[in-house]
């Protein structure tokens, strides 16, 4: 971080991934998915393993790819290219899980579904905020819930990408920036900021 009256470097902000809302939901859906598979699956099922590291990856290549950001956006979209496509195989387990023991999966506009979109709106977003839900209620219900975070999770992260994608185009990547900021010194003034 550059002080006051210092030239901005050109290094942009970056690593502040605990307050991107997407993180927060990942998180989230990583804790109820520890606990669904300890109070439902059976200690031993691959399934156990496998929506564990789904969940997992989901949350920490949020982390991982936004602190990576200030230095590589190529980085920066892969990584969270990364944990959009992990949170999309969670949902379908979770999905496979309702279908093949014939429970119900709740309608985007259920009463039920509305009511998690609701409680996910909430500030700052934990898994406290289910906590109650997850540990009380039965399987196909908890299952809904990491459904319905998935599916907002997953809206938050297309537009995280889309926004990379323009915030790439307007000021380009790190060899672009360090050019800039050279040149601007060579010049004797402050680079132009993107």
């Amino acid at each position: 971080m550059s002080s006051p009256g210092e030239a901005a470097g050109f290094i942009p902000p970056h690593g502040n991934y605990r307050e991107l809302l997407s993180y927060q939901k990942a998180e989230a859906i990583y804790d109820i998915t520890y606990r669904f598979c300890q109070r439902f699956l059976t200690r031993g099922d691959r399934t156990v393993d496998q929506m564990i590291q789904a969940a997992r990856s989901g949350k920490q290549n949020i982390a991982e790819g936004n602190q990576a950001g200030g230095t590589s956006k190529e980085m920066e979209i892969k990584l969270t290219s990364v944990a959009r496509a992990s949170l999309e195989e969670l949902l379908a387990d979770y999905q496979d899980f309702l279908r093949v023991r014939d429970m119900k999966i709740w309608g985007k506009d259920s009463r039920e579904a509305v009511f998690v979109r609701r409680l996910g709106t909430r500030s700052p977003l934990t898994f406290e905020t289910y906590r109650e839900f997850v540990e009380t209620r039965p399987a196909d219900v908890v299952a809904n819930i990491a459904i319905c975070i998935i599916n907002q999770a997953n809206f938050l992260l297309d537009r995280q990408l889309r926004r990379m994608e323009q915030d790439f185009v307007k000021g380009g990547g790190l060899r672009e920036r360090m050019t800039r900021a050279r040149l601007a010194h060579r010049n004797g003034s402050r680079p132009a900021q993107s």
